[in-house]
């Protein structure tokens, strides 16, 4: 028997033959959508699988189309399948679905396929009439919240505030009000009195709020009170740690040298006017800035520093003024005092000596050629001198160092008031004093030795000064063998030995000595406790230190360190030695990290002079023409002598000391 199936699959779609025979061939279709880059496969497909009983034909849509499911434009082709039978319509309709091709209805009737797609057109113009109206009511609505959108924003992210702080408080037990445990400035409980009194009155409560005052040993939180000017200055000291409940605030301090330690590496007056003008700009409209929320992460960053950029251009025109330079150029308000007159008289000078050498040096040994230190300053003519930078880096390098220690000085200072106001005399007398002498013993004492040098030499006596580098360096190898290095003064030797040794017996003075002295009084205690044994305090109420055991009244004043323990902790020799040292080490080498790390104050402003330096020669050299440099006349006005200062080496001796 033959399978009608198979026959069904065999016979021809159109076979003339049998179109004359029996009832009418009756042909099916399917029409959908698919992917363009599918349809080659898609072809095969069917070919293979109905075995060429199948006519597809398929166009291509110009435009692309959205995916519903994931929102990308797709490049798909219309497709109409024919075929005979329902064996091949099913297998055609599985051959689509595994190829996610989308089929749609298609009436057989052209007057029914005329009738649908009248109504597929004018169910497209309701749907885009629809859109639009809704587009138009969206743009109302839209329009109608813009006005009120900054309120809503205040009123939800109150909202979320007042829940925020609802989650934190603790149920009573009746479940009928909630417990917040806070902490708050004393200054301000009569503003949270008045706020609490103001709420029960709004919110129409018959019952108050309780504001009450607990007594607890625990450390209350370190609360800074800022405003617009301090806060950014506040946010760089907490960036390197906050102090404990009423330690000093270093950030009224940091307003001040925060700036002027930049203004000592950046110091220009022309960039500290340009620096000064755009933070200027940006305090007269903080209130519109402020108010057009701008998202830009730099800019907020730069604007939140606004203050602090505003002092570090006003002292940068301060230090720009000392250093006598405006965009690496010198002003010569009080014209210079170094005159070339008497080097034509004293060293034979002529106008050949002048043109035929390209440089010369000033002596300043030779009187009338140096009339005197700059009334502000530096002076303009060092900004034409060959060794310009020889000076500068000599002046700038010890200003450097004597800033930086004086800054470290006043921060160890400030622990001073912090162990006075806490009682804490351990810390005083085997913490601050310690290391106290141990700064000035070796660092103070460099300090002293660069003021010594400036004002025991002069130009006469210059070529004889020291090197204050090598000396500080033979100070510590207690090496003073050094023939061609003398002396700065006598008895320098002993003074500095001792100044040695009394740095290094700090070292153990800072080490060993607390531990020890705690360790004796918790030895004390605990012996005192034991032969005291018993003797309880009984009170009705709660005392400031409940079942406190009854000693000798010298014990009762005895203040203890914070550090130390109380009577029920255990102490813990091993713990405070380790702790101790890490203090000591760590403070040891930050003296000598630090005071190293300062001399960034001096290296950051030889770079940035020399990048001035280097834009200017670089803008000289494409400019057409520039002016010759002019030198000084006898007194201190400029002339057209071209003199240069410089250290040639036939030339007198050298200039100034530094």
């Amino acid at each position: 028997m033959a399978d009608p199936d198979l026959l069904e699959e065999s016979s021809s779609l159109l076979e003339p033959s049998e179109m004359g025979r029996g009832t009418p061939l009756r042909l099916g279709f399917v029409a959908g959508v698919i992917n363009r880059e599918r349809i080659p496969t898609f072809e095969r497909m069917l070919w293979r699988v109905c075995r060429g009983n199948v006519f597809l034909r398929q166009a291509e849509i110009e435009n692309p189309l959205e995916d519903p499911v994931t929102g990308d434009y797709v490049h798909k082709s219309v497709f109409i399948i024919f075929f005979q039978g329902d064996q091949l319509k099913n297998r055609v309709k599985k051959i689509c679905e595994g190829f996610r091709a989308s089929l749609y209805p298609c009436p057989e009737t052209p007057q029914e396929r005329k009738e649908m797609a009248s109504g597929v057109n004018t169910r497209i113009d309701d749907l885009q009439m629809v859109l639009n109206q809704t587009e138009d009511h969206r743009q109302r609505v839209l329009q109608a919240a813009a006005k009120n959108i900054r309120v809503w924003f205040i009123k939800v992210r109150k909202m979320k505030a007042i829940y925020h702080t609802l989650n934190l408080c603790n149920i009573d037990v009746t479940q009928k009000c909630l417990i917040a445990e806070v902490w708050c400035p004393v200054t301000d409980l009569d503003s949270i009195q008045f706020a609490l009194r103001r709420g029960t009155e709004h919110s129409g409560s018959t019952v108050p709020s309780i504001l009450n005052r607990m007594q607890t040993n625990q450390t209350p939180p370190t609360y800074n009170k800022t405003n617009k000017f301090t806060c950014g200055f506040q946010n760089i000291v907490d960036a390197y740690g906050i102090g404990t409940y009423r330690e000093i605030n270093p950030a009224p301090y940091t307003i001040i040298t925060f700036p002027f330690l930049f203004a000592v590496m950046f110091g220009d007056f022309g960039h500290g006017i340009l620096m000064t003008l755009f933070a200027v700009w940006m305090v007269l409209r903080e209130s519109r800035i402020l108010s057009q929320k701008n998202e830009n992460e730099m800019f907020s960053t730069v604007f939140s520093g606004r203050y602090i950029i505003l002092l570090m251009g006003v002292f940068s025109i301060y230090t720009g003024l000392i250093y006598n330079d405006c965009f690496s150029k010198s002003l010569n308000i009080f014209g210079s005092s170094w005159s070339v007159r008497p080097m034509f008289t004293l060293y034979n000078w002529t106008e050949e000596t002048v043109r035929g050498n390209p440089v010369l040096q000033l002596n300043p040994a030779v009187h009338g050629v140096f009339g005197g230190p700059y009334p502000f300053g530096i002076d303009p003519i060092w900004n034409i001198a060959t060794n310009k930078l020889t000076f500068l880096n000599s002046f700038k390098m010890k200003m450097s160092v004597i800033l930086g220690i004086i800054h470290m000085m006043f921060g160890v200072s400030l622990s001073l008031f912090n162990h006075t106001y806490f009682k804490k005399p351990l810390n005083i007398y085997f913490g601050f004093i310690p290391e106290i002498i141990f700064m000035t013993s070796l660092f103070g004492y460099l300090v002293i030795l660069i003021f010594y040098k400036w004002t025991a030499y002069d130009a006469h006596t210059s070529e004889k000064a020291p090197s204050l580098l090598i000396h500080f360096i033979n100070m510590f190898l207690f090496s003073y063998g050094d023939s061609g290095n003398s002396m700065l003064y006598s008895g320098q030797k002993g003074i500095q030995c001792f100044l040695v040794v009394v740095a290094l017996l700090c070292v153990p003075w800072m080490l060993l000595f607390k531990p020890l002295v705690l360790r004796h009084q918790y030895l004390r205690r605990k012996h005192l406790g034991t032969l005291n044994f018993g003797g309880i305090r009984v009170g009705n109420g709660p005392t400031e230190e409940d079942a406190e055991i009854i000693q000798h009244d010298q014990l009762s004043t005895h203040s203890e360190d914070a550090e130390e323990p109380t009577e029920d902790e255990v102490f813990d020799f091993g713990d405070a030695m380790v702790h101790q040292a890490i203090h000591t080490i760590e403070y040891c080498l930050g003296c000598i990290s630090n005071t190293a790390s300062y001399l960034r104050l001096w290296a950051l402003s030889l770079a940035h002079a020399r990048w001035n330096s280097r834009i200017n020669s670089t803008a000289g050299r494409v400019s057409s023409s520039y002016p010759s440099p002019s030198s000084t006349s006898e007194k201190g006005s400029l002339t057209n002598e071209p003199l240069r200062g410089g250290c040639a080496p036939s030339a007198p001796p050298p200039l100034p000391p530094r």
